[in-house]
């Protein structure tokens, strides 16, 4: 199996997606698409593009063979549905926060709350995440407003998280790209 460098141009086995490696992390490859979008295979799943490669017969059946071998049935490849899934998730429970609210009054819990939602957007713009998910919780319904008011600041769309995974509780936000 031939190496990935920067900058080739590859393609995923079964699957219509290609791009440029952006980045390589030991086996973990991570490419550009043409929309501007970073996605992570196996390198297992990719392969060069924009050449040919003539297989025997022999070199076929073995890499068929290797296909079906069962170490290669264990490594599990995401599902697309996993593989769009949020990558960060901020729990803004204001005991996930701080040890403790001795002292402290609603509005300092407040503010805490929505400089921590601001810190985190911030670094997931800076680090290209372009799904975030804001774990507020149900309460009086305040810092959801708050975070309305505070998303509505930023080059996003947001809209309520999964309910089956989240219930009313949290608020997903989907960060813009720029090329």
């Amino acid at each position: 199996m031939a190496g990935f460098e920067l900058g080739d141009k590859v393609e995923v086995l079964d699957e219509a997606i290609e791009g440029i490696v952006i980045a390589i992390e030991g086996t973990v490859i991570t490419l550009e698409t043409k929309d501007g979008f970073p996605l992570e295979f196996p390198s297992s799943q990719l392969i060069k593009s924009g050449r040919v490669i003539n297989v025997g017969n022999y070199e076929a059946f073995q890499a068929k063979k290797e296909k079906e071998s069962p170490e290669k049935r264990k490594t599990k490849v995401p599902k697309p549905k996993e593989r769009n899934a949020p990558k960060m998730e901020v729990d803004l429970h204001i005991h996930q926060l701080t040890n403790s609210t001795r002292g402290m009054t609603k509005f300092d819990m407040l503010n805490l709350q929505v400089e921590t939602a601001k810190r985190q957007l911030e670094f997931a713009i800076d680090k290209r995440i372009q799904k975030v998910v804001f774990i507020h919780g149900v309460g009086e319904g305040i810092l959801k407003e708050e975070l309305n008011y505070l998303f509505k600041k930023y080059p996003v769309d947001f809209y309520d998280a999964e309910y089956q995974k989240y219930g009313l509780g949290a608020t997903e936000v989907y960060i813009y790209q720029n090329s």
